[in-house]
C-alpha cells in the first residue's frame, strides 16, 4: 500500500463497520486519503454507540493499473440503506487533499 500512496494510485479508501453475526453493515467511512484518525474519534458525538461485536473491512479504490495483492479480493461497496450521511472537515496536506465522509444506519433503524 505505501508504493500505492507515494506513486498516487489510491483514489479513495473505505472503511466498513459491520455485524460479526449477520455481516449487515453498520457504518461505512469513505476518505479520499488516509491518515485521517483525528476526525474518526471525534465523531462519536453524533454516531450511534455500536454496543455490540463489530468487524470492519477497509476497501481501497486504487487506479486501474495499480497492482493489487493476490491474496485482496474484491467486495461491493457496502452501501447502507436508509442511512444518514454527515461531510466532516475537508483540509490539505503536502501530498494530499483529504476529503471525508461517515454514512451510518441509525440506531432506530437497528434491530437489537
Amino acid at each position: 500500500m505505501e508504493s500505492w500512496l507515494t506513486d498516487g494510485d489510491v483514489q479513495r479508501l473505505a472503511l466498513v463497520v459491520s455485524r460479526i453475526d449477520s455481516g449487515e453493515t453498520l457504518e461505512r467511512w469513505q476518505f479520499n486519503v488516509s491518515a485521517i484518525i483525528r476526525q474518526i474519534t471525534a465523531s462519536v458525538t453524533f454516531l450511534p454507540l455500536l454496543n455490540e461485536p463489530c468487524s470492519f473491512d477497509l476497501l481501497i479504490y486504487t487506479n486501474t493499473t495499480a497492482v493489487v495483492p493476490k491474496k485482496w479480493a474484491d467486495s461491493d461497496p457496502c452501501y447502507i440503506m436508509n442511512s444518514q450521511e454527515v461531510k466532516l472537515r475537508s483540509f490539505t496536506t503536502s501530498f494530499h487533499k483529504v476529503d471525508s465522509m461517515v454514512t451510518y444506519k441509525e440506531k432506530d433503524e437497528w434491530e437489537l
